[in-house]
């Protein structure tokens, strides 16, 4: 779903347990938007690399949930929300190689724990709350300039 281009394009998409053939879409789709808006190169790399990593983590760790994604001149804001056992220790969770992915996660190439940090890393903003036993809210803004 998108809005049009005047002030703010606004984009939400599904994200499954598991689906790993769509997994990654609504990232692809995202950086094509930005590109046909004339967004840097540059700043559509960070944003492609926090939206398919908190896209991931959703699609790896919780039942399901969604991506909503606010395109505005100056920013683009990212909230991925989803439903889930939470993370007992976000502090953990943030280092670098810190994953709680099963070993058929890990055989795929995924859960190698670089998908939190590398959304710190390419984020101007970044939040993320969650409930144990509830779900997990992720929110990220990348500046434009």
């Amino acid at each position: 779903m998108t809005e049009q281009y005047g002030r703010k394009i606004v984009l939400q998409y599904p994200v499954q347990n598991g689906d790993f053939l769509a997994a990654g879409k609504a990232s692809c789709e995202l950086k094509r938007i930005l590109q046909q808006i004339g967004i840097q190169a540059d700043i559509i790399r960070k944003i492609a690399v926090s939206s398919y990593e908190a896209e991931m983590n959703a699609v790896i760790h919780s039942y399901g949930g969604k991506m909503k994604v606010s395109i505005s001149p100056a920013r683009t804001e990212i909230v991925v929300e989803d439903q889930g056992p939470g993370i007992e220790n976000i502090e953990l969770a943030l280092q670098e190689g810190y994953s709680t992915a099963p070993d058929y996660i890990r055989v795929q190439g995924f859960g190698g724990g670089m998908g939190l940090p590398n959304i710190v890393r390419c984020s101007d903003q970044f939040d993320i709350q969650s409930v144990k036993g509830e779900g997990t809210t992720v929110r990220i803004t990348v500046k434009h300039f």
